[in-house]
């Protein structure tokens, strides 16, 4: 969803400006809890009169103690604007609140602002703003620092923000609209804060980052600079804060796990060394979708493992035919229906090679350069019906002339960040977004950006346009890394996983996601395979839901479940690990060398 934009931002072109008439960056009420638990009196009474004394004690030295602040300066997003270095400084709001989840009580502190990242030698390059969410130690050790990142490319970290693992949240109904876009700003029972500090961090050209001059935003527009400006960002912000004492991770979705692979690597690089990564709903090579590798490259190029896209999108297509009853039988348990379809798809492969152009183009809406388009005949779709489950008219969805998430269900439009999402063909909200899954978030987040911000945060910016998500950053997105046109980071994440192997992996995946398809990060993580010798601290997990996992409501706890197991170094049960995964597919590169580069070998 809006969240991320991976590759996902060639689909559509819409964007979500919030105007900051004193209001910037994010807004959320914060639903404090009543404190305590921990009276000493005997008398009930007295008891509860000490508690809310205490409480209102407390409240009044937060409040004493709450620093808001007014920021005066015109942040721009436009690709050749650039801050003056006279207008530059690092300065922040900062709020006290408190956090309840059960009888769990957390205080935390935002911290609401900008810092600026600097190269090795000093210089500045870009006044990137974020937000933070810190909470005291209560065991005397440094407590983790997690730092968040949404894709896009072009996307600021609103989306996991407001919708994640912040103390506050927007209560989306997902999958349903349910009372759109009217959606309440709700105290997270979720939140990581009593796991982890969070960072949410704004690339430049979005939120209120922008580049300092000599450079321009679109200085840091393309994969290495992105990664480069990102890293000295991450040390700024550890050696202002005096963290670098603690463990540190990384949290990245959609392009923000390419980013993280990339950017592990970068810092492992510098000698700020990881204590772990977190890849949600991950596009780690883009030359394996060919979806997207089409899009970009805006040629046949991008179809050089184009079967490998169709085999792999094609059991989270199953999973989101299942929610819509096209599956015979229902499937009792997602995880092994899952199993099922990667098996049928591994069966099939050969025979999905004639049909993976054809099936890839039509995704995109492009006319297949071969001429007439070639689908499996009625006669094989139903003679796989029974291996796959499937209703013949989800098979004949998914192999069409047209794109699946309007043939899966006739008259009816499907999400592609969250496939339950759907919307009919006739609802007007889909003229300008074709995406259900997308509206879904799309108004909600930005009405809390406008309404919630201001006391929440303490920070405004009169003067200033907050960029949620700036489409016009991949419009000219430079996406060439290590000397191909598309980045493939599997070689990235091997090489911070040689500099650093104790670095911890995991992987989450939603099982209705169609943008990046959980079968396809399997896969991937796979090559990790043909690495004699590594022996990798990996976990990949799975849960109901798309794209923007964590806005299910079945599935966040389960998330944070997983994460708290991870932060402590436990195994995450029924997670797999890099030797249960499947192989990879038999035309991809071993992790250690690029895709093309070792696709190019092989042809010559």
């Amino acid at each position: 969803m809006k969240p991320d934009r991976s590759s996902n931002g060639s689909r559509r072109r819409h964007s979500v400006r919030l105007t900051a008439t004193g209001a910037l960056i994010v807004g959320m009420l914060i639903l404090a809890g009543c404190g305590g638990g921990d009276g000493g009196s005997s008398s009930p009474a007295t008891s509860a009169l000490s508690q809310v004394s205490a409480k209102a004690q407390a409240d009044a030295q937060s409040q004493a103690a709450n620093q808001p602040y007014v920021d005066l300066v015109a942040y721009s997003p436009n690709a050749t604007d650039g801050l003056s270095p006279s207008q530059v400084a690092e300065k922040a709001a900062v709020m006290h609140y408190q956090w309840t989840s059960g009888n769990k009580t957390v205080n935390y502190t935002t911290t609401a602002g900008h810092l600026t990242a600097s190269d090795a030698k000093g210089n500045p390059e870009a006044t990137m703003s974020y937000v933070a969410y810190t909470a005291p130690s209560t065991n005397g050790a440094p407590r983790p620092v997690t730092f968040f990142y949404n894709g896009g490319p072009g996307s600021s970290s609103i989306w996991l923000r407001l919708g994640s693992f912040a103390p506050t949240r927007v209560a989306t109904p997902d999958p349903l609209l349910t009372n759109w876009p009217n959606y309440p700003v709700v105290n997270n029972e979720q939140s990581l804060i009593d796991t982890t500090d969070m960072v949410f961090i704004d690339p430049p050209g979005t939120g209120l980052s922008e580049a300092i001059l000599p450079n321009t935003n679109q200085t840091f527009w393309g994969c290495d600079p992105d990664v480069d400006v990102m890293r000295d960002f991450i040390t700024r912000y550890l050696t202002a804060n005096n963290r670098s004492g603690s463990p540190i991770y990384l949290y990245g979705e959609s392009y923000g796990t390419p980013r993280t692979d990339m950017l592990a690597l970068a810092l492992e690089s510098a000698g700020v060394h990881l204590t772990g990564i977190v890849l949600q709903s991950s596009i780690l090579n883009y030359f394996a979708d060919a979806i997207e590798a089409t899009a970009i490259t805006s040629s046949t190029a991008g179809l050089q493992l184009d079967t490998d896209t169709l085999a792999g999108y094609f059991p989270g297509y199953a999973e989101v035919a299942a929610y819509y009853n096209q599956v015979s039988p229902a499937p009792l348990d997602q995880g092994l229906y899952a199993l099922q379809m990667q098996y049928f798809v591994t069966d099939n492969y050969r025979q999905f090679r004639r049909y993976a152009q054809s099936w890839t183009l039509s995704q995109l809406g492009i006319p297949d350069a071969l001429g007439t388009p070639v689908f499996p005949s009625q006669q094989t779709l139903a003679a796989w019906q029974w291996p796959s489950s499937l209703t013949l008219q989800a098979l004949q969805g998914y192999f069409n002339v047209n794109p699946f998430n309007t043939t899966l269900l006739p008259g009816t439009t499907i999400g592609r960040y969250d496939g339950r999402v759907s919307l009919p063909n006739s609802d007007p909200r889909l003229v300008n977004d074709s995406d259900p899954s997308d509206i879904l978030i799309s108004q909600p987040f930005t009405t809390a950006l406008q309404t919630q911000l201001p006391n929440y945060l303490g920070y405004t910016a009169p003067n200033a346009t907050f960029m949620p998500l700036n489409d016009n950053i991949i419009q000219v997105w430079n996406f060439s890394h290590d000397g191909q046109p598309l980045p493939d980071t599997l070689p990235d994440l091997l090489g911070a996983l040689t500099l650093n192997p104790q670095l911890k992996v995991l992987a989450e995946n939603g099982f209705h996601d169609l943008a990046t398809p959980f079968f396809n990060t399997e896969k991937q993580l796979a090559r990790l395979q043909t690495v004699p010798g590594l022996t990798p601290n990996l976990q990949v997990n799975f849960f109901q839901g798309g794209h923007m996992t964590y806005l299910d409501d079945v599935a966040r706890p389960q998330m944070k479940r997983d994460l708290v197991s991870y932060y402590r170094g436990y195994p995450i049960p029924l997670a797999l690990t890099l030797w249960t995964l499947p192989a990879p597919w038999p035309d991809e590169s071993p992790a250690g060398t690029p895709t093309a580069i070792a696709q190019s070998a092989a042809a010559q």
